[in-house]
């Protein structure tokens, strides 16, 4: 590689071997993680979006208060569980062209706020650094855990370099979970604690943490490490106990423009609906948060807990429906196998499909091109609507 410094490989057997190790506990606790967030996912689409329901409702300040305790914990809930998706490589991905120095210098406020005011924040990034295909949520949430590790291993002030450039690997030295030789790396420096060699050995597992308890979860490290590798990406470390550390995220680069960023979405309130809703859930706290939701933004909602259900409803009612609302992956007939035999006599009926897993499991249930639209839990009232009104108007 051309900037000899920014990695130390060891020799290539002992590095495979420990990659492969490393590899194969993350596959393990990743497939675990998975579905407990998918369990969660339902919970928590119920804690949030009830808490919504509240919030319009109550005019008594303190109840507010206590509403508003109840969502702000449903929220932080949600954030984890959106690292065990990232970990379990499960999290649903969006890749875009980036330029990571947009990316940074788009964070840098916020990185400002997050450190606190005795730690100096540096950016050193290289002008003619290569683009990257990655999703920029996941990019972004692996600067964030990078940035706030760094302000924890410092905890009496110190600096913290955020940097960039390029590397040109050689075919010795290449990480093995690394198919590019060209990659743009983001690299994040502080002059904090340092870390031991026995600890560095398992820094990027799940759930491990040197801090005492009730001060971190252990996930922050994993979720870097896996959603660099869900972007096909490599995740590397240098330390010296005593003299800080060094985060050095390795992606691919590409040959074409930088994406535009994206318009930010309209706080507007969608319109008020009118139209037959047919809502096809199979937990039931869902799927009464769901209809309720809707109901209260003009939409008639007929309701069924499985598919069978609602091809009977669905030949019962009077009039047909306009527009399904499905889980994706429910016993017996799959949301998708529903929206195909609904769509035998109601060609044009619109769909918006909602789960709370995603990736691989959504895909074997036959939502992998582009023309679908799906909703993942949780999600509040606010977005629901949204999105069902942006469908219908299209």
């Amino acid at each position: 590689m051309t900037r000899s410094d920014s990695n130390r490989p060891e020799k290539a057997a002992q590095r495979s071997e420990d990659q492969l190790i490393q590899s194969q506990k993350m596959e393990a606790i990743g497939r675990l993680a998975g579905g407990l967030a998918h369990d969660f996912n339902n919970l928590l689409t119920a804690i949030t979006g009830y808490s919504d329901l509240i919030l319009k409702r109550v005019t008594d300040e303190r109840l507010r208060t206590y509403v508003g305790e109840i969502k702000k914990a449903g929220d932080r809930a949600a954030d984890l569980t959106s690292k065990l998706l990232t970990l379990s490589r499960q999290r649903p991905s969006s890749q875009k062209v980036v330029d990571l120095n947009r990316l940074v210098n788009n964070l840098e406020s916020l990185l400002r706020r997050l450190i606190g005011e005795d730690v100096e924040l540096v950016t050193k990034l290289d002008p003619a650094l290569w683009r990257v295909r990655v999703d920029p949520g996941q990019l972004e949430q692996i600067l964030l855990n990078l940035v706030v590790n760094a302000r924890d291993a410092m905890p009496t002030g110190g600096r913290l370099l955020v940097e960039s450039f390029n590397v040109e690997w050689g075919e010795e030295d290449r990480p093995l979970d690394l198919e590019a030789d060209r990659c743009a790396c983001l690299a994040v420096s502080d002059t904090g604690v340092g870390i031991e060699p026995e600890v560095r050995e398992h820094i990027f597992e799940p759930f491990f943490t040197t801090k005492e308890e009730g001060k971190g979860t252990g996930l922050g490290l994993s979720t870097v490490y896996a959603a660099a590798a869900q972007n096909h990406g490599h995740v590397a470390v240098e330390s010296t106990p005593g003299e800080g550390s060094t985060f050095l995220v390795y992606l691919p680069s590409v040959a074409a423009e930088a994406d535009a960023d994206p318009v930010a979405s309209s706080e507007a309130a969608p319109d008020r609906g009118h139209e037959r809703i047919l809502l096809v859930e199979d937990d039931a706290g869902v799927r009464r948060l769901v209809g309720e939701v809707l109901e209260q933004e003009g939409y008639q909602v007929v309701a069924a807990e499985n598919a069978a259900a609602a091809l009977e409803l669905v030949a019962s009612l009077p009039e047909d429906v306009e527009f399904l609302v499905t889980d994706v992956v429910m016993p017996g007939m799959s949301g998708p196998e529903l929206a195909e035999r609904l769509r035998q006599g109601i060609p044009d009926l619109p769909v918006l499909f909602i789960s709370g897993y995603t990736d691989s499991l959504v895909v074997r249930h036959g939502l992998a091109d582009a023309e679908h639209v799906m909703l993942q839990k949780p999600f509040d009232g606010r977005l629901l609507a949204s999105r069902v009104r942006e469908i219908l108007d299209r």
